[in-house]
């Protein structure tokens, strides 16, 4: 049956009004102290979640480290080209569930979340065929590139050609996946099957590494095996968890109309994630054009290390709030999503300002965990201060891309996204490394920039939403497709 979205307010609503209560203000402080709980709730499966996927990377590269210097750079150079041209799409393109999927749950159509999610796992099936292609050839693209012959032929031959194009089928599937169940507020699965899986990869990665010999291929063939274990886990939850009765209905035909219309939303979202994404690989590029490129690109890894640490936090509050966001406007609370909002920035702001405190505190250490070299320690604790810095906007942008998603302004979004880093960000970086002759801290204070402008534009779109007229675009969304499960 369908509800009128707008004709019966919760009692959040309400609340938000203001009628009814004798003492306003007091009433008003249970609300954002509950809508903080609701939030920190989601977030903190998330996080923990994402720590753990991640984990499963991490321990692949630690392994293949200890093969040589070879494998290492061969295994780095091929992660990030894999980054760029493949999962930085398939990570991106599944957050357009974030809103279709939020906000048809939201609005109660439950059977709906069942179809999007099957036509998202169709369409990245897709467009992995294309992605694959191109990895056929990766040796040849990265000596194409500059790179050296021997790295490059490692990177494409031993390690994509024949073992992590698997990989690349069953990463977008799980994405699909996580963000299903996310939106229904379904995220402490998600954590115990990262769990699970992180657990499984160390076993299944020591096995294929070193007792059975395999090298780097074994390494990027347990990654493919544990997305698989992740998957399958998740899989089966939503198979048999009463929890999902109504949300996956089974494989239907409904999967394979509409893409275009799933397009509008999937391709910002996805350049969304790559404008960001590729952004900080050219800095990595651009540290081995500086005059000490060894020192310059050991500090800039740090960096990013360090950086993608503390981000995890940001990011589960901005996938808190896009579904707190999608499932108050797909149920017609424009207010609701609005408070939202207010509590995910202060959220961001605290984080922020709590890791940054903490970087700084720890600058003069930090170092020792990455290197033993006095040079290293001691410039990493002159970057810590601006790694503190940027990961307060980073914060803060983060959680208002969560904002962006729950609302469907994706496109918009990805307009911010290219202007912020490819017109302010990386020329700014080029400008302080190259012609002011910062070096490494040239390079970070450019993408400090575009982290800067990227935050302030989305602010600015955020104090200039019309949250009710966000939540007629949610109902003519969900219901301008809405089908009749008997159709």
């Amino acid at each position: 049956m369908e509800e009128p979205l707008l004709s019966a307010p919760s009692s959040t609503e309400k609340l938000l009004h203001g009628g009814g209560g004798k003492d306003e203000e007091e009433e008003s402080l249970a609300l954002e102290v509950r809508e903080t709980k609701q939030q920190l709730y989601l977030a903190g499966p998330l996080v923990v979640g994402f720590l753990l996927q991640n984990l499963v990377q991490m321990v692949s590269v630690i392994l293949v480290g200890h093969l040589g210097e070879l494998p290492l750079a061969s295994a780095s150079l091929a992660t990030s080209f894999a980054g760029v041209t493949g999962f930085s799409l398939l990570a991106g393109m599944p957050c357009s569930l974030d809103t279709l999927c939020g906000q048809a749950f939201g609005a109660k159509q439950y059977y709906q979340l069942s179809v999007y999610n099957q036509r998202a796992m169709l369409v990245l099936a897709l467009v992995r065929i294309p992605v694959s292609v191109v990895w056929a050839y990766t040796g040849e693209i990265l000596v194409w590139c500059g790179q050296d012959p021997e790295i490059a032929a490692a990177a494409g031959i031993l390690l994509y050609i024949r073992w992590i194009i698997p990989a690349l089928f069953l990463y977008g599937a799980l994405q699909c996946q996580v963000r299903f169940l996310q939106t229904q507020n379904l995220v402490v699965p998600v954590m115990l099957s990262s769990g699970a899986t992180a657990v499984f990869h160390l076993a299944v990665c020591w096995l294929l590494v070193r007792a059975l010999g395999l090298g780097s291929n074994g390494a990027v063939l347990a990654n493919a095996i544990s997305y698989l274990a992740n998957l399958s886990f998740l899989a089966l939850y939503v198979r048999l968890s009463p929890s999902c009765k109504y949300s996956w209905t089974g494989f239907s035909a409904e999967a394979f109309r509409g893409v275009p219309d799933f397009l509008k939303l999937a391709v910002p979202s996805a350049v969304m994630v790559c404008m960001k994404w590729w952004s900080f690989e050219f800095l990595v590029m651009f540290s081995g054009l500086l005059p000490n490129p060894k020192l310059e690109t050991a500090v800039l890894s740090i960096c990013l290390n360090t950086s993608s640490f503390a981000f995890m936090v940001p990011l589960g509050l901005g996938g808190a709030v896009s579904t707190r966001v999608s499932n108050e406007l797909g149920a017609g609370h424009p207010r609701a999503a609005r408070l939202a909002t207010r509590v995910v920035v202060l959220l961001a702001l605290a984080v922020g300002v709590s890791e940054g405190v903490v970087m700084v505190l720890v600058r003069h250490l930090w170092g020792y965990a990455y290197s033993n070299e006095e040079e290293v320690v001691r410039y990493t604790a002159r970057m810590m201060p601006l790694i503190a810095f940027s990961i307060v906007f980073d914060g803060l942008q983060s959680v208002l891309s969560g904002v962006v998603r729950g609302c469907g302004r994706q496109k918009a979004g990805a307009y911010i996204n290219l202007a912020a880093y490819y017109l302010a960000g990386i020329p700014s970086a080029f400008v302080f490394a190259f012609v002011c002759r910062l070096g490494g801290m040239g390079l970070w204070l450019g993408i400090m920039c575009g982290l800067v402008v990227q935050m302030l534009l989305r602010l600015s779109i955020t104090l200039c939403t019309n949250w009710k007229k966000e939540a007629l675009k949610a109902k003519d969304r969900v219901f301008s497709s809405a089908l009749s499960p008997l159709d």
